[in-house]
């Protein structure tokens, strides 16, 4: 039997405590494919990278918003987070592992490195002063 389709999309302000609501969130929101315990933690990691990223690196004014939307289809699920922020100008770059922008603020540089262990795809488009959307996929169960 087909499970119905399912979405969610939330906006949230560019501030730090807003990275553990986007976490609940998602997790809330997956819960109906019933995901194991280390299922639930992959994805809530991945987007906690995510939001953290577009707070961190694609605004410098905590009043701007940024997109969360999930959508359900039979056992994947498919997130995007989307800043209209400042964009990055060599996504290859940004996506391997320990590059940062902001060293001084004690940055890993591993938030696009998580998303991909923890996901099973994940695709970023990004435009200079437009903004950045980290598309990440995961199916669930299997």
């Amino acid at each position: 039997m087909m499970q119905s389709k399912n979405e969610m999309k939330v906006c949230f302000d560019a501030r730090s405590v807003n990275e553990g609501f986007a976490r609940v969130a998602v997790a809330a929101f997956i819960a109906e494919l019933n995901p194991t315990l280390d299922e639930v933690a992959d994805v809530k990691t991945a987007v906690s990278e995510a939001v953290t990223n577009a707070i961190i690196h694609g605004y410098d004014d905590p009043n701007e918003q940024v997109q969360l939307i999930c959508k359900i289809e039979e056992n994947r699920v498919e997130i995007q987070v989307i800043d209209t922020g400042k964009g990055i100008p060599d996504v290859g770059k940004a996506m391997e592992p320990f590059y940062t922008t902001k060293p001084e603020l004690e940055r890993s540089g591993m938030g696009f490195a998580f998303m991909e262990a923890f996901m099973d795809e994940v695709r970023v488009k990004s435009v200079v002063g437009e903004g950045t959307c980290v598309w990440m996929c995961k199916k669930i169960g299997v």
